[in-house]
């Protein structure tokens, strides 16, 4: 099969793409510069020149595959809502041209949109009155599936971690160096689920390859782990106080972080192991972390 990979460089997007190749797939990578199209062609993969704000760019690559991963993402923040409406955007325009062809499209959510629903599985759906700017991507989805995309959403969970790391877990490393503590809130029990990237990329494989039209899947490997575990976990390799901070105390120590510090978000990925034969093998995140590469050594 040829593939579409968008974030095809990416931390996820690049073990997807040795995955996908090892798997016996050919791959067309999006690259926005010429150092993304030289790292894709030198791990096998043929570069298409485009970008997220290019939907031409992204129309023309969907035409020419098979099937279509789309990892990428505008990790910006600052301006959250508008990166997820643009997510609806670009997947309203890989979808375009898959409508009644039986071409996948495997796209990608978060299982944080479903926090504080306590224990949450596949079949589960975003609350009534969800504020989490993130559930267009789901919408955009449901609206795909309902055109006749064979569409399925694979949902990461807060920390995706391994080598190269450069999300969630890496941003707590640097406020407590900012800092001088590490902390979490409260009793510090609140859940994240978490996977290794190259776990996750071999769910997104199964999911283009196996999934079904408008189906979730969890790319929990575990189910939660404790927030102040990884906290301690900071605290210990950096050699700083590992504390506890009030919900006001929290607002000053991580800021506009402090929604996420407090996410609680266990969830289940019992029926995508059993559904896709997902079998993840990488390591656990506290183990992972415990480690010199994650703190520059």
């Amino acid at each position: 099969m040829r593939v579409f990979v968008t974030g095809a460089s990416g931390f996820v997007g690049s073990a997807l793409v040795r995955n996908l190749i090892d798997g016996g797939h050919q791959v067309l990578g999006l690259a926005r510069s010429d150092a993304s199209a030289s790292a894709l062609a030198a791990a096998g993969a043929t570069p298409h020149r485009g970008d997220l704000t290019d939907l031409d760019s992204l129309r023309k690559g969907a035409d020419l595959a098979d099937g279509v991963i789309h990892t990428a993402f505008n990790h910006d923040f600052t301006n959250f809502k508008a990166s997820c409406e643009w997510d609806r955007a670009v997947i309203e325009a890989l979808g375009a041209g898959l409508v009644g062809s039986d071409r996948p499209l495997a796209i990608t959510s978060g299982t944080g949109l479903l926090s504080g629903q306590g224990m949450v599985t596949e079949a589960d759906m975003p609350r009534a009155g969800n504020p989490n700017p993130r559930l267009a991507t789901e919408e955009a989805a449901r609206l795909a599936a309902a055109r006749g995309v064979r569409v399925s959403i694979v949902r990461l969970p807060p920390s995706v971690h391994g080598d190269g790391d450069h999300g969630f877990v890496p941003m707590l490393i640097g406020m407590a160096r900012e800092k001088g503590r590490s902390a979490y809130i409260g009793a510090g029990r609140n859940l994240w689920p978490a996977v290794h990237r190259q776990d996750a990329a071999a769910l997104f494989r199964l999911a283009l390859e196996k999934g079904a039209a408008d189906a979730r899947y969890h790319a929990s490997a575990e189910g939660g782990v404790p927030f102040r575990e990884i906290a301690g976990i900071i605290g210990k390799r950096l050699g700083l106080p590992v504390v506890s901070l009030s919900e006001e105390e929290a607002a000053s120590h991580f800021g506009w972080f402090a929604h996420f510090a407090a996410i609680d978000n266990p969830t289940s990925s019992e029926w995508t192991r059993r559904t896709l034969g997902w079998q993840p093998t990488g390591p656990g995140l506290i183990a992972d972390l415990d480690r010199p590469s994650y703190f520059g050594g």
